[in-house]
């Protein structure tokens, strides 16, 4: 027998082998399932199912689904499913991208805990801004549509000196904010529409009745401590400060720290209006000549 009738029947053999060990397994290990499958098919055969009656069943299930995610969806506050840590720090950037540049906003996240059946992101924010500023931050955060909620708030007033010297009056914070969300989507809408966030100015209750500092001259304006009255004319008043320097000025015009409030011819007299660090003093200055007389 040559080589070739030899390789020939080994490559028979070979598949003969693999045919039959294939059948050995189908038969044996796949049989069950194979039965299972074949049974499945028969009753899917058998009940033939009406799709007129599955579209109807459909509708009526995305109706209550529509219907619930409407009530959620009006609801002031909703739960979010499996929260990430970092939606809260875009949040805070988002709200505060308005805020005076003299306001500072640090962020640092602290912990998670659980409350009840809810879990909560803690953060604590620190820095300072102005009492609008603030305010606003605490009420984003409050009335956001995701819950948060501010747990623990400690204040301070702060004086901040710009470029110019001129003084501004801050409010340090410190605060700890928490974060709910959930681990099932029961509690949160499908379309999820943030709340109204802005504020209307409100009383700054840190800034001083009286205060110790008074803005330099920066405009070169007219000041009146010293200031003689030289003349007046239809146009308004002609006064002279301290130095020498003349002006003219009429009712209504900025002065240093105040405003001209009233010419009286009659009597050859102005009248100013000052505000001295919170103290409002009155100041008339008459005509020269009347001075004299």
């Amino acid at each position: 027998m040559n080589k070739k009738i030899r390789s020939t029947l080994g490559l028979v053999a070979l598949l003969l082998l693999l045919v039959t060990a294939s059948g050995i397994y189908v038969f044996f290990f796949q049989r069950g399932k194979l039965n299972e499958k074949r049974a499945k098919l028969e009753e899917l055969k058998a009940n033939e199912y009406d799709t007129e009656q599955l579209a109807r069943q459909y509708s009526d299930l995305l109706y209550r689904s529509s219907a619930l995610d409407s009530i959620l969806a009006a609801r002031k506050f909703n739960i979010p499913k499996d929260l990430s840590s970092i939606k809260f720090y875009n949040f805070i950037n988002k709200v505060s991208m308005p805020y005076s540049h003299l306001s500072q906003v640090n962020i640092e996240y602290a912990n998670q805990k659980q409350d009840k059946e809810f879990l909560l992101h803690e953060y604590k924010l620190s820095g300072r801004a102005t009492y609008n500023d603030l305010f606003n931050l605490i009420y984003a955060i409050e009335e956001s549509k995701e819950l948060k909620k501010v747990t623990d708030l400690t204040l301070s007033n702060l004086v901040v000196n710009d470029e110019y010297e001129i003084p501004h009056f801050l409010v340090g914070f410190t605060l700890t904010a928490s974060i709910y969300f959930s681990t099932t989507d029961r509690f949160v809408t499908a379309s999820l529409v943030e709340n109204n966030l802005s504020t209307a100015p409100v009383y700054d209750v840190f800034y001083p009745i009286l205060r110790n500092e008074i803005p330099p001259n920066y405009d070169e304006l007219l000041d009146v401590q010293g200031a003689r009255l030289l003349a007046l004319i239809p146009e308004g008043a002609f006064l002279a400060d301290s130095k020498g320097k003349t002006y003219l000025v009429w009712e209504g015009e900025q002065v240093y720290l105040g405003y001209l409030t009233k010419i009286d011819y009659d009597r050859n007299r102005v009248s100013f209006i000052l505000n001295k660090g919170g103290i409002i003093e009155k100041i008339e200055l008459d005509l020269e000549k009347e001075k004299n007389k």
